[in-house]
């Protein structure tokens, strides 16, 4: 039997009626239902749980992920028993997970939560230096580790990383395990922020060129240039020119000399 139609405001235009949407129904039908309607009207959000002792850290944590529109924060847990019965019944895309659960160390952490939900991918959030802790979480298949220091942007980057298959280091984790880092397999180290100029400008400096130097080759200001290094070194966590120029060698935005 044909579909039936109407008219538009006007009289002139038929108008068919738009089929009603076809929900999932059946096990699993919440997740599925979510998976429906954010591939209908954009690409499917990032499923993440968020787990820390810390109420407030998680609340706080949560509410500034919610503004990014392709993340979604399913659930929180305080704990690694907490976390693991949850990350069992959500299978969320990402587990954030402070450093330092009692009773586990890093490495089991990565395996626990592999064996529970292999799809999901771990970032760790540390707020200390254990670097024997980040390399062995690393080494075990932890997609991130990201200090507690960082803006919410590179925790925005590195949960989207994540979802790629791609590591992310913060830059003061890094620094605790440079020598290590690069037995880690597409482990990537940068802070993903940087502008255009920023790079110009660590490439410069850490070539050997002076501020004044820099500021000439980039036809800018002296002080254009000592403002960007300022915000470089906060930005990734670094002191001094020693540091920087290891930043550029391990993000080849400079290439090691030949023979080095």
């Amino acid at each position: 039997m044909p579909t039936r139609f109407g008219f538009d405001e006007s009289g002139r235009i038929p108008v068919w009626p738009r089929a009603p949407l076809q929900f999932p129904s059946g096990p699993g039908a919440i997740l599925q239902e979510r998976q429906f309607i954010d591939g209908a009207f954009g690409r499917p959000k990032i499923r993440c749980l968020i787990v820390d002792g810390h109420a407030l850290v998680r609340h706080g944590m949560r509410r500034l992920l919610e503004d990014e529109p392709d993340i979604e924060v399913v659930e929180e847990a305080g704990n690694a028993n907490e976390a693991l019965q949850k990350l069992g019944l959500l299978q969320p895309d990402v587990v954030l997970m402070e450093t330092g659960m009692p009773g586990l160390s890093s490495a089991e952490v990565v395996r626990l939560v592999q064996h529970t939900s292999p799809r999901t991918k771990l970032i760790f959030l540390t707020g200390h230096g254990d670097n024997q802790s980040a390399l062995h979480g690393l080494q075990a298949g932890a997609m991130g580790y990201v200090h507690k220091d960082t803006e919410i942007a590179n925790l925005v980057q590195a949960m989207r990383d994540a979802q790629r298959g791609v590591r992310y280091v913060s830059p003061q984790v890094l620094q605790k395990v440079r020598k290590d880092i690069p037995s880690i397999e597409g482990a990537k180290t940068s802070s993903p922020s940087l502008t255009p100029r920023e790079e110009e400008i660590v490439k410069l400096l850490a070539e050997g060129h002076s501020v004044k130097k820099s500021a000439e080759l980039l036809s800018v200001s002296v002080k254009t240039v000592e403002a960007h290094k300022f915000n470089l070194m906060r930005k990734l966590g670094i002191h001094n020119k020693a540091q920087l120029v290891t930043y550029a060698i391990q993000m080849k935005i400079v290439k090691l000399p030949t023979g080095a």
